[in-house]
């Protein structure tokens, strides 16, 4: 009885726990993979301030250009 016992946890240790980290990780790796819907929230507000920035910036550049012809050579 207590020999069988011992075979089997070789077993389970040898064959089923592997086998099972294994998986585990498979799954993980495939979950990060994606993107969450936390993360498209992110990345669309990202995208909104990347254009109002821009549009910041072009209205700068409109500005110096009526003011300071010429700024562009000067940098």
């Amino acid at each position: 009885m207590s020999s069988m016992v011992f075979v089997l946890a070789i077993i389970c240790l040898t064959v089923v726990v592997p086998v099972w980290i294994v998986f585990h990780y498979v799954t993980k790796w495939r979950q990060s993979k994606r993107l969450t819907g936390e993360d498209e929230a992110l990345l669309g507000e990202l995208y909104q301030t990347a254009e109002k920035m821009e549009e910041r910036i072009r209205t700068l550049e409109r500005i110096l250009d009526a003011d300071l012809p010429g700024w562009r050579d000067k940098l």
